[in-house]
Protein backbone atom coordinates (compact mmCIF):
# COMPACT_ATOMS: atom_id res chain seq x y z
CA UNK A 1 0.00 0.00 0.00
CA UNK A 2 1.35 3.47 -0.76
CA UNK A 3 1.81 5.63 2.14
CA UNK A 4 1.57 9.24 3.17
CA UNK A 5 5.51 9.40 2.85
CA UNK A 6 5.42 8.55 -0.86
CA UNK A 7 2.89 10.88 -1.38
CA UNK A 8 4.54 13.55 -0.05
CA UNK A 9 7.82 12.73 -1.49
CA UNK A 10 5.57 12.38 -4.95
CA UNK A 11 4.33 16.05 -4.45
CA UNK A 12 7.72 17.85 -4.10
CA UNK A 13 9.37 16.48 -6.90
CA UNK A 14 6.17 17.12 -9.30
CA UNK A 15 6.99 20.93 -7.71
CA UNK A 16 11.07 20.13 -8.50
CA UNK A 17 10.92 18.89 -11.93
CA UNK A 18 7.73 21.46 -12.86
CA UNK A 19 9.29 24.51 -11.74
CA UNK A 20 13.34 24.09 -11.85
CA UNK A 21 14.44 20.85 -13.76
CA UNK A 22 12.49 21.12 -16.79
CA UNK A 23 15.66 23.67 -18.63
CA UNK A 24 17.83 20.95 -17.62
CA UNK A 25 15.78 17.96 -19.03
CA UNK A 26 15.50 20.19 -22.02
CA UNK A 27 19.39 20.46 -22.50
CA UNK A 28 20.03 16.72 -21.71
CA UNK A 29 17.58 16.08 -24.59
CA UNK A 30 19.47 18.03 -26.98
CA UNK A 31 22.51 17.51 -28.54
CA UNK A 32 24.20 21.04 -27.29
CA UNK A 33 27.72 21.10 -25.35
CA UNK A 34 26.91 20.64 -21.44
CA UNK A 35 29.51 21.08 -18.69
CA UNK A 36 31.42 18.71 -17.62
CA UNK A 37 29.57 17.49 -14.85
CA UNK A 38 26.21 17.92 -17.19
CA UNK A 39 27.97 15.67 -19.73
CA UNK A 40 28.95 12.51 -17.66
CA UNK A 41 24.96 12.38 -16.57
CA UNK A 42 24.16 12.62 -20.18
CA UNK A 43 26.66 9.98 -21.06
CA UNK A 44 25.25 7.96 -17.64
CA UNK A 45 21.67 8.27 -18.61
CA UNK A 46 22.71 7.02 -22.43
CA UNK A 47 24.68 3.82 -20.98
CA UNK A 48 21.54 2.96 -18.23
CA UNK A 49 18.91 3.44 -20.96
CA UNK A 50 20.94 1.05 -23.47
CA UNK A 51 21.44 -1.18 -20.23
CA UNK A 52 17.50 -1.66 -19.17
CA UNK A 53 16.81 -2.08 -22.89
CA UNK A 54 19.29 -5.28 -23.18
CA UNK A 55 16.93 -6.40 -20.50
CA UNK A 56 14.28 -6.63 -23.12
CA UNK A 57 13.84 -8.78 -26.64
CA UNK A 58 14.85 -7.01 -29.32
CA UNK A 59 11.64 -7.40 -31.18
CA UNK A 60 9.28 -5.95 -28.86
CA UNK A 61 5.98 -6.24 -31.54
CA UNK A 62 2.71 -7.04 -29.70
CA UNK A 63 4.03 -5.63 -26.02
CA UNK A 64 2.23 -2.95 -24.25
CA UNK A 65 5.05 -1.06 -21.75
CA UNK A 66 4.91 1.16 -19.56
CA UNK A 67 7.77 3.93 -19.42
CA UNK A 68 7.28 4.96 -15.89
CA UNK A 69 8.73 8.49 -14.80
CA UNK A 70 9.37 8.66 -18.52
CA UNK A 71 10.67 12.23 -18.34
CA UNK A 72 11.63 13.69 -22.03
CA UNK A 73 11.15 10.52 -23.59
CA UNK A 74 14.09 8.81 -24.92
CA UNK A 75 13.51 5.48 -23.84
CA UNK A 76 9.93 5.25 -24.67
CA UNK A 77 11.16 6.38 -27.85
CA UNK A 78 13.46 3.49 -28.23
CA UNK A 79 11.08 1.00 -27.03
CA UNK A 80 8.75 1.81 -29.58
CA UNK A 81 11.25 1.90 -31.82
CA UNK A 82 11.18 -2.11 -31.27
CA UNK A 83 7.73 -2.26 -32.02
CA UNK A 84 6.29 -2.13 -28.49
CA UNK A 85 3.16 -0.12 -28.02
CA UNK A 86 4.58 2.70 -25.32
CA UNK A 87 2.81 4.61 -22.68
CA UNK A 88 5.24 7.29 -21.15
CA UNK A 89 3.82 8.96 -17.72
CA UNK A 90 5.69 11.63 -15.56
CA UNK A 91 4.22 13.99 -13.13
CA UNK A 92 5.58 17.36 -14.58
CA UNK A 93 2.73 18.45 -17.01
CA UNK A 94 6.09 20.99 -18.50
CA UNK A 95 8.41 17.99 -19.16
CA UNK A 96 5.11 16.08 -20.54
CA UNK A 97 4.71 18.82 -23.11
CA UNK A 98 8.32 18.90 -23.62
CA UNK A 99 8.45 14.83 -24.88
CA UNK A 100 4.93 15.25 -26.62
CA UNK A 101 7.49 18.36 -28.81
CA UNK A 102 9.94 15.65 -29.41
CA UNK A 103 8.25 12.73 -30.70
CA UNK A 104 7.39 15.25 -34.27
CA UNK A 105 9.81 13.85 -35.47
CA UNK A 106 9.45 10.31 -34.91
CA UNK A 107 8.43 7.40 -37.51
CA UNK A 108 9.17 4.19 -35.07
CA UNK A 109 6.99 1.10 -35.89
CA UNK A 110 5.37 0.73 -32.21
CA UNK A 111 2.94 3.62 -30.82
CA UNK A 112 4.02 6.64 -28.19
CA UNK A 113 1.63 8.24 -26.09
CA UNK A 114 2.44 10.43 -23.13
CA UNK A 115 0.41 10.96 -19.84
CA UNK A 116 1.19 13.68 -17.21
CA UNK A 117 0.15 11.62 -13.79
CA UNK A 118 0.88 9.37 -11.43
CA UNK A 119 3.43 6.13 -12.98
CA UNK A 120 1.50 3.56 -10.42
CA UNK A 121 -1.81 4.57 -10.94
CA UNK A 122 -4.41 1.61 -11.91
CA UNK A 123 -5.74 3.67 -14.41
CA UNK A 124 -3.20 2.91 -16.91
CA UNK A 125 -4.19 -0.60 -17.33
CA UNK A 126 -1.78 -3.83 -17.51
CA UNK A 127 1.34 -4.25 -19.32
CA UNK A 128 3.67 -6.48 -20.30
CA UNK A 129 6.24 -5.14 -18.94
CA UNK A 130 7.35 -1.90 -16.93
CA UNK A 131 10.59 0.23 -17.39
CA UNK A 132 11.37 2.71 -14.49
CA UNK A 133 14.68 4.45 -15.12
CA UNK A 134 15.77 7.01 -12.54
CA UNK A 135 12.41 7.80 -10.98
CA UNK A 136 12.37 5.67 -7.92
CA UNK A 137 15.60 7.17 -6.66
CA UNK A 138 13.83 9.92 -4.18
CA UNK A 139 11.97 7.15 -2.36
CA UNK A 140 13.51 5.30 0.80
CA UNK A 141 13.59 1.68 0.13
CA UNK A 142 10.55 0.72 1.65
CA UNK A 143 8.58 2.71 -0.62
CA UNK A 144 10.57 1.37 -3.72
CA UNK A 145 9.15 -1.66 -2.36
CA UNK A 146 5.51 -0.37 -2.42
CA UNK A 147 5.87 0.86 -6.16
CA UNK A 148 6.58 -2.44 -7.43
CA UNK A 149 4.48 -4.53 -5.70
CA UNK A 150 2.04 -2.16 -7.25
CA UNK A 151 3.29 -1.82 -10.63
CA UNK A 152 3.95 -6.04 -10.77
CA UNK A 153 -0.07 -6.17 -10.00
CA UNK A 154 -0.17 -4.72 -13.64
CA UNK A 155 2.85 -6.30 -15.02
CA UNK A 156 2.50 -10.06 -16.65
CA UNK A 157 6.37 -10.44 -17.57
CA UNK A 158 8.97 -8.21 -16.12
CA UNK A 159 9.82 -4.42 -14.65
CA UNK A 160 13.23 -3.03 -15.35
CA UNK A 161 14.46 -0.13 -13.22
CA UNK A 162 17.02 1.49 -11.26
CA UNK A 163 17.94 2.47 -8.08
CA UNK A 164 20.87 4.84 -6.29
CA UNK A 165 23.63 2.29 -5.29
CA UNK A 166 25.28 3.35 -1.69
CA UNK A 167 28.62 4.68 -2.35
CA UNK A 168 30.95 7.16 -0.94
CA UNK A 169 30.37 9.80 -4.13
CA UNK A 170 26.74 9.52 -3.71
CA UNK A 171 27.23 10.92 -0.08
CA UNK A 172 29.29 12.92 -1.29
CA UNK A 173 27.06 14.30 -3.73
CA UNK A 174 23.96 14.82 -1.16
CA UNK A 175 26.41 17.04 0.84
CA UNK A 176 27.23 19.51 -1.93
CA UNK A 177 23.47 19.08 -2.93
CA UNK A 178 22.66 21.08 0.58
CA UNK A 179 24.82 24.13 -0.54
CA UNK A 180 22.56 25.29 -3.08
CA UNK A 181 19.13 27.78 -1.72
CA UNK A 182 16.37 25.68 -0.68
CA UNK A 183 14.71 26.66 -3.73
CA UNK A 184 16.96 25.14 -6.00
CA UNK A 185 17.45 22.09 -4.73
CA UNK A 186 16.52 18.64 -6.29
CA UNK A 187 14.76 16.16 -3.94
CA UNK A 188 17.78 13.92 -2.08
CA UNK A 189 18.70 10.31 -3.95
CA UNK A 190 17.62 8.26 -1.70
CA UNK A 191 20.58 5.37 -1.52
CA UNK A 192 19.57 1.90 -1.20
CA UNK A 193 21.39 -1.66 -1.04
CA UNK A 194 20.17 -3.64 -4.09
CA UNK A 195 21.16 -6.74 -2.35
CA UNK A 196 18.96 -5.88 0.53
CA UNK A 197 16.22 -4.91 -1.66
CA UNK A 198 16.34 -8.27 -3.86
CA UNK A 199 16.05 -9.98 -0.86
CA UNK A 200 13.36 -7.96 0.62
CA UNK A 201 11.38 -8.28 -2.57
CA UNK A 202 11.03 -11.89 -2.77
CA UNK A 203 9.71 -12.06 0.28
CA UNK A 204 6.88 -10.01 -0.76
CA UNK A 205 3.35 -11.76 -1.02
CA UNK A 206 2.42 -9.53 -3.78
CA UNK A 207 5.78 -10.39 -5.62
CA UNK A 208 4.89 -14.25 -5.01
CA UNK A 209 5.97 -15.80 -8.25
CA UNK A 210 8.35 -13.29 -9.22
CA UNK A 211 12.48 -13.37 -9.10
CA UNK A 212 14.62 -10.21 -8.50
CA UNK A 213 18.32 -9.66 -8.90
CA UNK A 214 20.47 -6.93 -9.93
CA UNK A 215 21.98 -5.93 -13.50
CA UNK A 216 24.12 -3.84 -13.82
CA UNK A 217 25.84 -0.84 -12.00
CA UNK A 218 26.34 2.46 -14.33
CA UNK A 219 28.78 4.97 -13.18
CA UNK A 220 29.92 7.94 -15.26
CA UNK A 221 31.61 10.90 -13.39
CA UNK A 222 28.07 12.47 -11.38
CA UNK A 223 25.96 9.80 -12.59
CA UNK A 224 25.59 6.77 -10.53
CA UNK A 225 23.17 4.49 -10.98
CA UNK A 226 22.13 0.36 -10.92
CA UNK A 227 19.54 -1.28 -12.90
CA UNK A 228 17.71 -3.89 -11.39
CA UNK A 229 15.11 -6.27 -12.58
CA UNK A 230 12.01 -8.58 -11.21
CA UNK A 231 10.50 -11.07 -13.75
CA UNK A 232 7.40 -12.98 -13.05
CA UNK A 233 9.36 -16.90 -12.34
Amino acid sequence: MIDAGYLQRRSEIQVYFDRTAIDAWKRFASDKPLSRIRATVREGRAAMRDTILSCLPADLTGMRILDAGCGAGALSTALASRGADVLGVDLSPQIIRFANEQLAGYSGKGRISFLAGDMLSDVHGRFDAVVAMDSLIHYCAADVEDALAALASRTDRSIVFTVAPRTPLLAIMHLVGRMFPRSDRAPAIQPVAAAALACNLQKRPALAGWSARSVSRIARGFYISEAMEVTRS
